[in-house]
């Protein structure tokens, strides 16, 4: 990849020709398939939420760990985020999708298969780099296989499919846990990308263009373990410091992360002066309108996954919901998120054309402020589940009205020659962000919680964490609202 210039307003990626991309339109099935590789990743960082009450009995694991088999694999998703879409722009796209999803279906069995917390956590950071491999190649592959209106139809698809991966997640998980084919329980959650993975495999070279690209340039290694090695000082002191008492090993991760992160910089635009190909090029981050975006994005994202991991923890251990009817509560965000997204056109013709994705923002803001009088107001009550649903429908539209259009907002502009880097960088900051709200959230829900939790402490833990989702979308809707133009208003 090319390091060129790219801060000068681009032409919209809906009307610039795909470079390398089929002369034959790929059909709806296609479509389908390389959303099959984004909805089981999302879904898996997900899913899990619903099970970890059940882990946590079966398997004997401490809290900080729990927080390890959700962030461990956002963790991992995101450290290889930038290496996968480079590697989809060196090798082909569509062979690193389906080298990602082998390996995801294989790392998914581990996972089934795990007898102990400690296989348990490396075989989801296992299948968080298969993902990282995986989820960057779809995005490329739809800016490459389609222009125009069905360009625009296939990232609002995307949108939809991340939202519902997340939203309906937990039902899934409490369905297949209620369920308990052959005693399998929590298990079935990881074990259910199997059969699916195996069949989008089948299907991805029969129905997805090779879409190959011309770069014969060599993978930049020190940019990509300079980068890994960053996001992990960040996230596990993190998740792993509250549970050991803040040792001198977790502040030392913290205070190196900062200086890894300058040295990718600064070993990036080296590289890219002296005639090479970094992992990111760095005229693609002086695009104010793509950093912006990404700087939305990870407002935004600090928020997503935090939601439904403490919702599942004060749903089944706060309140004692079992699995099932802890997932049927999450259902009512789904349709919330549902309704807003379909509708997501006729809102965006209502703003003169531009997605209301700041109006998304406060109405998710909103809704954590009357969950949080909610939960505050019956705590300990049988009524505050009644309650919850209609609220929880509120906060599903406003991410909604968010997370579908976000990524086109964020894509939109950048040439071509950039969407494999570009679709890498973006769902880094989405894995990143979701990793890091885990361990925030964590570190304010367990820290509230204390050592001998009852009804009254998770409510109390549950509505710190709805504070610090408020501010979360707050955030967005600034930040989107000082971006309007450059991200799209």
């Amino acid at each position: 990849m090319t390091s060129s210039n790219i801060a000068a307003p681009a032409a919209p990626l809906s009307s610039t020709p795909s470079h390398g991309a089929s002369a034959a339109k790929p059909g709806p099935l296609a479509l389908w398939v390389m959303l099959s590789g984004t909805f089981l990743v999302v879904l898996d960082f997900f899913i899990v939420n619903v099970a970890l009450p059940s882990m946590q009995r079966e398997l004997l694991a401490s809290t900080a760990t729990l927080q390890l088999v959700v962030a461990g694999y956002g963790l991992a998703t995101a450290a290889g985020l930038i290496t996968g879409g480079r590697l989809g722009d060196l090798f082909g796209r569509r062979r690193m999708f389906m080298l990602g999803l082998l390996l995801f279906t294989l790392a998914s069995a581990a996972c089934g298969f795990a007898p102990n917390t400690e296989l348990l956590v490396a075989a989801r950071v296992l299948q968080g780099l298969a993902g990282a491999l995986l989820q960057p190649q779809v995005l490329a592959m739809i800016g490459l296989a389609y222009t125009g209106e069905d360009r625009a139809r296939a990232f609002a698809a995307y949108g939809l499919t991340l939202g519902l991966g997340a939203t309906l997640g937990q039902l899934a998980g409490g369905l297949l846990i209620h369920a308990d084919l052959a005693g399998l329980g929590w298990r079935s959650c990881f074990l259910i990308n199997v059969p699916i993975g195996l069949l989008a495999l089948a299907l991805a070279r029969r129905v997805i263009p090779p879409l190959a690209n011309s770069s014969t340039s060599r993978l930049d290694l020190i940019g990509m373990l300079l980068v890994a090695a960053g996001s992990v000082a960040v996230v596990l002191p993190l998740v792993e410091g509250r549970e050991q008492g803040w040792p001198l090993w977790s502040w030392l991760c913290l205070a190196a992360a900062l200086p890894l992160l300058a040295a990718f910089g600064f070993q990036q635009r080296r590289l890219a002066a002296s005639g090479g190909a970094p992992l990111v090029a760095p005229a693609l981050l002086a695009n104010r309108r793509f950093v912006m975006g990404l700087l939305t994005t990870l407002a935004f994202y600090v928020g997503n996954a935090s939601l439904y991991f403490v919702l599942a923890l004060y749903l089944q251990q706060g309140l004692a919901l079992d699995p099932l009817t802890s997932g049927v509560v999450f259902t009512s965000l789904a349709v919330g998120f549902f309704a807003t997204s379909m509708a997501g056109a006729r809102l965006a013709r209502r703003f003169g054309g531009k997605p209301p994705i700041a109006l998304g923002a406060l109405v998710l803001a909103a809704g954590h402020a009357l969950q949080f009088a909610n939960v505050a107001g019956w705590s300990g009550h049988s009524h505050v589940v009644a309650w919850m649903v209609p609220l929880l429908l509120v906060q599903g539209a406003g991410l909604g009205m968010v997370m579908a259009p976000l990524v086109s907002t964020v894509l939109a502009g950048l040439p071509p020659q950039h969407a494999g880097v570009a679709s890498g960088v973006l769902s880094m900051v989405q894995q990143a962000s979701n990793a890091l709200g885990v361990a925030l959230i964590g570190i304010l829900f367990y820290g509230r919680l204390g050592h001998a939790p009852d009804a009254a402490g998770y409510a109390g833990a549950f509505g710190v964490a709805l504070v610090y989702l408020m501010v979360s979308a707050l955030v967005v809707a600034v930040l989107h609202r000082r971006g309007a133009g450059k991200v799209g208003a």
